[in-house]
């Protein structure tokens, strides 16, 4: 005995699909330039970090004082805290962490560059926005050399059906 439910059940999916096919339907058809305009939102991210990082730098460049700066716990892939003594005495454990972190360990001494109106602004000495250009650029080329010719591939593919 059958009480069609299952009947009932798979109607309903019938009807979602009916519903979400259009929707999908159009993202395929703007695929390759879905995936184009995500190889360029990626590239201009990557533009304003080195800009971004550039005026931070501009920035320290024109108030600067230097220091050393203790690697503290707690630093995470994103950021890396430090703590520091600036000219008045007062300890600064800047909220956003260190500019250009790589390789530092917790617990060791650094020297950093800060900007002396905001001590906020923090940099590991002797590093800066340059240091981003040649990882950055690569990754964006690395990026371009798989998005590139997927865009082109799917456009070629929409084109012949």
């Amino acid at each position: 005995m059958t009480t069609g439910t299952g009947r009932g059940h798979t109607r309903a999916v019938d009807e979602l699909a009916a519903l979400v096919r259009p929707a999908v339907q159009g993202i395929a058809r703007r695929l390759p330039e879905i995936v184009a305009g995500l190889a360029v939102v990626a590239t201009v991210l990557v533009v304003l970090a080195l800009a971004g990082a550039a005026v931070d730098d501009r920035a320290i460049d024109a108030n600067p004082a230097v220091a050393q700066a203790e690697v503290l716990p707690g630093s995470s892939f994103s950021r890396t805290l430090v703590r520091f003594t600036v000219a008045n005495g007062e300890a600064v454990v800047p909220e956003h962490g260190v500019f250009y972190p790589w390789g530092l360990q917790e617990g060791s001494d650094v020297a950093v560059e800060y900007d002396v109106t905001k001590p906020e602004l923090v940099r590991v000495a002797g590093r800066s926005a340059i240091d981003g250009v040649l990882p950055l650029g690569i990754g964006v080329l690395v990026l371009w050399a798989v998005l590139g010719p997927l865009a082109v591939w799917l456009r070629r593919r929409r084109a012949g059906a």
